[in-house]
């Protein structure tokens, strides 16, 4: 990666909307040269995709959730089982298995409390796999973002 792919995915993380042309325009390469660059770059999967970032509360989801899960049991299977179980729950947004006390760190949106509190009860509690569940409301989003530190990309080159 050069520093015209720096510039360019630092780009698209901040406007993934931006037209081939402004995007060019941007980075200081041609349309071509530029088209040619994020194909790569997507091909090679450094470009996982394009999203909207879309509003919670706009949405009825008033509630964000960290939910510390501890197994059952700890095998391959259990946590196949686990995984399972996180991939159908809708509610889910990110789960990272973790070190520490939990095995399982998981972020989830509600519509409110009641909602929260049925999802664990009725469908994370009872499964199998899990053994422990401890919850943690957020309260106040101090930072939101998903864009990477590109500057200290250009700065390892």
């Amino acid at each position: 990666m050069d520093l015209f792919d720096i510039r360019l995915l630092d780009a698209l993380q901040r406007d993934g909307r931006l037209t081939n042309n402004e995007l060019a325009d941007k980075v200081g390469l041609s349309p071509s040269q530029c088209s040619r660059r994020r194909a790569q770059l997507e091909s090679e999967g450094v470009i996982r995709g394009y999203h909207a970032t879309l509003e919670p509360g706009a949405l009825g989801y008033g509630v964000i959730a960290f939910v510390q899960v501890t197994l059952a049991t700890h095998s391959p299977d259990n946590s196949r089982r686990f995984q399972q179980l996180i991939e159908r729950v809708e509610e889910v947004q990110e789960a990272f298995a973790v070190t520490g006390e939990a095995d399982y760190l998981v972020k989830m949106v509600a519509r409110d409390l009641p909602s929260l509190a049925r999802i664990l009860n009725e469908t994370f509690l009872p499964h199998e796999s899990v053994a422990h569940v401890r919850s943690s409301i957020g309260l106040t989003t101090l930072k939101d973002t998903r864009l990477f530190p590109m500057a200290e990309s250009v700065a390892r080159r």
